[in-house]
């Protein structure tokens, strides 16, 4: 997105090449600011010249004055933060003990981290890749293993090759993360935080979460979140888009039926208020209550306003 901003302020043509799990959002917003966006498949090796890398490349060659940026080397993100002047967190109280990043490409962890690293050397930066990403296996063993790699759906993290911009020795810990449970995240910190968050963020922090067993109760711990909800509304953020994956428990009748036999029917009776439908509703967590007279269904009540009995409402 930076650089389709850059580019319109600059007056150069910006074309993206990127893979078709991508999100529409992101294609659509880089559009709307006059990006061109071919998407390329993503269960093809970085070689194939499907691949997004290859398009972008083959590009480059075609078009006499272009020039094309790969992220596999080192980003301009970790040299900005290597280079800026800043606080000594080494030196301070409340300083960082941990830092926490969902990696793809690795200039942000390496960046980041070589920056926390020079304050205060017992910085852990602690990696979150996700499965069917080669990452973590080259980190733990040094090979790349291409039996490691696989389909997946979480976006902006892991990688199918290792990116030139790691510096592993930077890192001190690699986790992975499952689809479902990133995306299941992302939710919960949007609906209980009030942070509208991207993929990548619910992966970091359902890797934390993996790993809260090697946290002291006075470690201060810094999570990343690199992108936005807004680029997810059609897939994270779609209850259908989950459903279809498994990422969402439906539940059906008979489990809620099942969840409450032992409780009594909560009604209400016309002559009580409105307010004190409302606090029933709260008290006993339920979205509907049925009004009743003389034992008689006369209507119900629920979240979304006043219904009444069909017959009762003609006579």
């Amino acid at each position: 997105m930076g650089l389709a901003l850059a580019a319109v302020i600059k007056g150069y043509k910006c074309i993206f090449t990127t893979t078709d799990k991508q999100s529409k959002e992101k294609v659509d917003i880089l559009k709307a600011v006059g990006a061109e966006v071919i998407v390329c498949p993503t269960n093809v090796l970085p070689e194939d010249p499907r691949s997004y890398y290859s398009v972008s490349a083959r590009l480059a060659r075609e078009i006499r004055t272009a020039f094309t940026s790969i992220s596999t080397t080192t980003s301009p993100t970790a040299t900005h933060i290597m280079s800026r002047p800043g606080p000594r967190y080494g030196n301070r109280p409340g300083k960082i003990t941990h830092l926490v990043v969902a990696t793809g490409t690795g200039g942000t962890i390496t960046g980041t981290g070589k920056y926390l690293k020079e304050q205060n050397p017992d910085v852990q930066i602690w990696a979150v890749d996700s499965y069917g990403s080669l990452l973590k296996k080259y980190f733990d063993t040094g090979e790349i293993d291409m039996t490691e790699v696989y389909p997946y759906i979480t976006e902006g993290i892991g990688e199918d090759f290792v990116p030139k911009n790691y510096d592993m020795s930077v890192i001190d810990y690699f986790e992975k993360v499952s689809d479902k449970d990133g995306a299941v995240m992302a939710r919960r910190i949007s609906k209980e935080e009030g942070i509208f968050v991207g993929y990548s963020a619910g992966s970091a922090v359902a890797g934390l979460l993996q790993l809260k067993t090697r946290l002291k109760a006075d470690d201060v711990v810094v999570v990343i979140f690199h992108d936005h909800g807004s680029r997810y509304v059609g897939k994270v953020y779609n209850d259908q888009w989950m459903m279809e994956r498994g990422f969402l428990d439906v539940k059906t009748v008979r489990d809620v039926v099942n969840g409450r036999r032992n409780l009594p029917l909560v009604t209400i009776s016309p002559e009580e208020k409105v307010s004190d439908a409302i606090g029933k509703m709260k008290k006993f967590d339920i979205e509907h209550l049925p009004v009743l007279k003389d034992r008689e269904m006369i209507g119900a009540l629920s979240e979304g306003g006043f219904s009444t009995n069909s017959s009762t409402s003609r006579s």
